[in-house]
C-alpha cells in the first residue's frame, strides 16, 4: 500500500506536532493545550534510570527518539517514511531543519525545528524500515517506545509478536495507540474483534507485566484553524525475567 505519510504536508505537520513552540502549535488560548508535547510524555513513562540501549518503532520524524537518547547511550529510531527518516537525520547531523506552517490556502508561515536540549545525537541512529518486518540484527533493548504506530499498520500482529524479543528481560515498552482502526491502514480481519487493551493484554501478558495504562491526548495542527485533536491509550510493560 503506498505511504499516506509521504507528502509534503505530512512532514511539515509532524515537524510541527514535535518540535513547534505551544504558540506555534496551538495559537488559541481557549484550545487544548495540555495535548502539546505528545512525543515527550510518553517517554516519560520509561523509568527514569539511565538504561543501555533504546528503539523508537514508528519514531516519525524523531522527537522521541532524541528524548529516549537522555536516558539511553544508544538509540535507534525506526520510521516507514523516507522523508521523516531524512528529515531526523538532517536534525540529527546539523541541530536544526526549517519548514513551512501552513496557515489557511497557500499561505505559510516558516518555522524552525531544533533537537531537544540535553539529548543525544551522537549515540542515535535512524534507520527507514517497516516494523513488521524489522532487521534480524537489531538485538535486545532496555527500553522500546512505540506511539501511535500499532493501528496504522496492515498487520500489527507481526510486530507484537516480534516484541518479546526485542525487549531484555527486565527491560521497558511503552506502547500508544488512539485505536482508531481504519480500513484504509488496517484490513479488518487483522483489526482487534474485541476492545483494544484486551487484545494488547491478550497478546503481550505472557510475556510482560503491565505497569501502568493511562490515557494521554495529543493534538496535530492542519492549519490555524484546523487540527486533530485526538486521545491515545497509553500502556507501559515490563518485561518478565
Amino acid at each position: 500500500m503506498p505511504n499516506l505519510y509521504e507528502t509534503d504536508q505530512a512532514l511539515s505537520e509532524y515537524l510541527l506536532m514535535h518540535y513547534g513552540t505551544d504558540a506555534e502549535l496551538m495559537p488559541w488560548a481557549f484550545g487544548p493545550a495540555d495535548a502539546i508535547g505528545f512525543p515527550n510524555r510518553t517517554v516519560a513513562y520509561f523509568p527514569e534510570k539511565k538504561a543501555s540501549r533504546g528503539l523508537d518503532i514508528g519514531c516519525a520524524v524523531g522527537r522521541s527518539t532524541f528524548e529516549l537518547s537522555k536516558v539511553c547511550d544508544e538509540v535507534i529510531g525506526i520510521d516507514y517514511s523516507a522523508s521523516f527518516i531524512e528529515a531526523a537525520e538532517e536534525m540529527r547531523q546539523h541541530g536544526s531543519i526549517d519548514y513551512p506552517i501552513k496557515e489557511s490556502g497557500q499561505v505559510n508561515s516558516r518555522a524552525t525545528a531544533s533537537i531537544p536540549e540535553h539529548s543525544n545525537p551522537e549515540g542515535i541512529q535512524f534507520l527507514c524500515a517497516d516494523a513488521m518486518d524489522l532487521p534480524a540484527n537489531l538485538g535486545q533493548f532496555d527500553c522500546v517506545h512505540a506511539a501511535n504506530l500499532i493501528c496504522r499498520l496492515p498487520d500489527p500482529a507481526k510486530l507484537l509478536k516480534r516484541l518479546p524479543d526485542l525487549v531484555l528481560p527486565g527491560g521497558h515498552l511503552v506502547l500508544a495507540t488512539p485505536c482508531t482502526w481504519l480500513e484504509q491502514f488496517t484490513p479488518p480481519e487483522n483489526q482487534p474483534s474485541q476492545d483494544t487493551f484486551e487484545w494488547l493484554s491478550g497478546l503481550l501478558s505472557p510475556s510482560f507485566e503491565l505497569v501502568k495504562k493511562a490515557d494521554e491526548p495529543f493534538l496535530i495542527r492542519e492549519t490555524a484553524r484546523k487540527f486533530q485533536w485526538t486521545v491515545s491509550l497509553v500502556t507501559q510493560w515490563k518485561r518478565r525475567v
